[in-house]
């Protein structure tokens, strides 16, 4: 990055069972005869009974209906949720249930004993609810990453996941096999890309003096560039990736650059809803006029022969252009 200064003349511009007992017999000896004396008094036998088993009963199948709907019904409970959610960090809390859920359902369903009519869904269906459990997880790995960094466009990348589709259709062949469930998906917004016309004035101070403020954009997405005095933006202008743009009419004073950067512009929010990065240039950049007036130009990506830092801000403390 770098910037330039210079002057210039002031101009106007399953069940076990138990098995029976055994019992024995006995006989006793005839006449007189002890026993053992003699052919007439050969000895008595006794004879043992065999054990009897008991047929073991055939368990009783657990219906499979309530199996289904004890394990997708907390799927549909965590994702009614996300329609309460009023921020960013509301929404990753929602995504935890729904991951939460989704994988216990995708185990529930794995050890239940389904009918062979659906076998081929409820395997469908595992996998389905593993992938949308992992797909709620990446949303909240980019929030977190900054990856999207409004309500919109993470509900917009948890309405385009994978898993949650291949669960809708999972459940559509359970239906149709006569097994239905509550399931429903709420509605989810879809991913946009909006931005600004380049040189688009964010915020527009009064512009009454004679300083010149030049921005150079060769970085990979759009920004907005804001002159801030005492920690709030005075002037902000957008600059679309790989063009230049200026504000002309800078009162003086000592200003601080702040840079917002990313895709996908939300004009009413005044922020970008994906990939952003907030930074600011750790110099300060003084404008004065008297014979002469002054003039900064910056640059966004690094060059070689930069002589300007910068340092990453936190978006909670970054000034809203």
């Amino acid at each position: 990055m770098r910037f330039v200064r210079s002057e210039r003349f002031v101009g106007k511009a399953g069940v076990a069972v138990g098995a029976a007992l055994v019992l024995a017999a006995c006989s006793g000896g005839g006449g007189g005869g002890s026993a053992g004396s003699g052919p007439a008094g050969s000895a008595g036998s006794s004879a043992a009974a065999k054990p009897t088993a008991k047929p073991t009963p055939t368990p009783t199948r657990v219906p499979y209906g309530p199996v289904l709907s004890a394990s997708v019904d907390p799927v549909t409970t965590a994702l009614a949720q996300v329609a309460g959610a009023k921020s960013v960090a509301d929404l990753d809390t929602v995504l935890g249930g729904i991951a939460t859920s989704a994988q216990g359902a995708a185990k529930s369903l794995g050890r239940a004993d389904e009918p062979p009519a659906v076998t081929a869904a409820q395997t469908e269906l595992v996998a389905a609810m593993s992938s949308l459990a992992t797909d709620a997880g990446k949303v909240r790995s980019d929030i977190t990453s900054h990856k999207v960094c409004a309500l919109s466009s993470a509900e917009a990348e948890l309405g385009s996941s994978q898993g949650l589709a291949a669960v809708s259709a999972a459940l559509t062949k359970m239906t149709a096999a006569g097994y239905q469930t509550t399931f429903a998906v709420p509605p989810l917004p879809q991913q946009q890309s909006r931005s600004l016309d380049n040189g688009t004035m964010v915020r527009k101070g009064k512009l009454r003096g004679e300083g010149v403020f030049k921005v150079e954009n060769g970085g990979r997405t759009d920004a907005v560039v804001s002159l801030a005095l005492n920690g709030k933006a005075v002037h902000s202008v957008f600059v679309g990736k790989g063009q230049n743009a200026d504000v002309e009419g800078v009162e003086d004073g000592t200003y601080e650059v702040f840079v917002s950067g990313g895709a996908d512009w939300d004009s009413d929010a005044k922020a970008f809803t994906q990939n952003c990065h907030f930074t600011k240039f750790e110099d300060t950049f003084p404008f004065e006029t008297g014979r002469t007036a002054t003039s900064w130009e910056i640059t966004l990506q690094p060059v070689a022969d930069g002589n300007a830092k910068t340092s990453d801000v936190d978006p909670n403390a970054f000034p809203q252009p």
